[in-house]
């Protein structure tokens, strides 16, 4: 149950500029297409490279497409389509079979070098393969993977049609390609930057007008998670992750990735929001604000809960330091676990953070592993700039009734030259839910 604004908040909203000009960010014109294109002309090359990849093999068919589908511009693939992106005498070229069907169409979208139309009833793989065998490749890319699902869109009979096709020599120049899709997806381009920004400034505003509209004693976590669905549909934006988690409004112990339920907020309580949207249906965002419900009396929260707030807090500003070219996922975990021994925390499982654009758990470095019994080959990945993170400040404490509580503040990074850039200004304080007068 909500009242109207309260008006009254002890945390200093920002009003980031973006966010006060969401009706002309939101309704402008999709700009995927021509980022796509940048996209593919200019990281797509050096992702080959760093993956010492002479050639990727993308496979899309219509009902069960790859992952990738829309990244590489097939999207809308009817029969079985072959993309080939391939680096030649130090150049880069794409080179696309497609059935007749769709081949005018693709082409017109001029997002790659040359469309060749297979005839009706001809194999797209089977031209893709003959001119494979033309030219000394040695090392093809395909998309299998153990590790990246955004990397393993090749069906197991796609693959076994594929090697049938190339024969015994050129099937053991197949590669994975999780590693140039890795190298490839985990740099975002300044303007995509830019649109989660803009995405970000509106996430966090949205959490603290959910927090102001709270009556202790009568609004429930789920009332508050329904404000922040009503703000998503009045604005055109979806969910970040499942519709059922999102947002994650907790204000009791630990739930990890769940969903609101009606549990009635009351004074004393700590409010966690972990909340994501989509925009342009592609672009995503993961930040968690933090609030304290007063008690009656309190014009600030208590000393304990005042200690976990800075603890977590500066949890976080140690990662974002240790943040830069070079190091890796685990030394920016490190940075954290070093601040959360020295103030005390309670054990964490999660990771500090992950990387954040496309999904909110986008490809790229892990920033965990610190307090891990196995660490993930991600989190010894170099992190690199132009990739974007979400990641936590944590402190855990036990509460009286044994379960625990962890403070999570959650912010979006830009990695720099030199550094790393929050992509809207952190949270600095606890919000301050007041008590209602009846």
């Amino acid at each position: 149950m909500f009242k109207p604004l309260l008006g009254y908040c002890l945390f200093v909203l920002f009003l980031h500029p973006l966010a006060t000009h969401a009706t002309s960010f939101l309704d402008q014109p999709n700009p995927w297409p021509d980022i796509r294109k940048q996209r593919i002309s200019e990281l797509l090359p050096n992702a080959m490279q760093a993956a010492n990849v002479d050639l990727w093999l993308g496979v899309c068919r219509e009902n069960n497409n790859d992952p990738l589908a829309d990244h590489i511009g097939c999207e809308n693939a009817g029969s079985t389509t072959a993309y080939l992106f391939y680096l030649e005498q130090n150049k880069f070229h794409s080179l696309v079979f497609s059935p007749i069907g769709e081949a005018t169409a693709l082409a017109e979208q001029k997002i790659h070098d040359k469309v060749i139309a297979v005839p009706r009833g001809d194999s797209a793989l089977k031209m893709a393969v003959d001119f494979i065998l033309n030219k000394p490749f040695k090392r093809i890319a395909v998309n299998s993977s153990s590790s990246n699902a955004q990397a393993d869109g090749l069906s197991y009979s796609q693959r076994m049609t594929l090697e049938s096709l190339l024969g015994d020599k050129y099937s053991q120049r197949l590669v994975s390609a999780e590693e140039l899709v890795y190298e490839w997806l985990s740099i975002k381009l300044p303007a995509e930057v830019e649109i989660m920004t803009h995405a970000a400034a509106l996430t966090a505003k949205w959490q603290i007008e959910a927090y102001q509209q709270i009556i202790p004693g009568k609004t429930t976590d789920a009332d508050v998670a329904k404000f922040l669905k009503r703000k998503m549909a009045e604005h055109g934006v979806t969910d970040a992750w499942a519709p059922e988690q999102n947002p994650n409004v907790n204000s009791g112990p630990d739930r990890g990735h769940s969903h609101s339920t009606n549990k009635v907020i009351m004074p004393g309580d700590v409010i966690q929001t972990d909340f994501g949207i989509r925009v342009f249906d592609r672009w995503v965002t993961d930040i968690q604000r933090f609030a304290y419900v007063l008690k009656p009396g309190e014009t600030k929260p208590p000393k304990d809960i005042q200690y976990y707030w800075e603890s977590g807090r500066d949890g976080g500003f140690a990662a974002f330091n240790a943040m830069k070219p070079g190091v890796t996922g685990f030394d920016v975990d490190a940075a954290q676990s070093e601040v959360m021994k020295r103030t005390g925390s309670e054990y964490v499982m999660w990771s500090t953070g992950h990387p954040v654009g496309y999904v909110a758990h986008d490809t790229g470095p892990n920033l965990g592993g610190s307090r891990a019994k196995m660490v993930r080959p991600a989190a010894h990945k170099k992190l690199k700039a132009g990739m974007t993170f979400a990641f936590d400040g944590f402190h855990a404490w036990k509460r009286p009734d044994g379960t625990t509580k962890t403070i999570s503040v959650e912010e979006m990074v830009v990695i720099t030259d030199d550094g790393a850039r929050y992509l809207i200004p952190p949270q600095q304080e606890l919000v301050l839910v007041p008590l209602v007068a009846k």
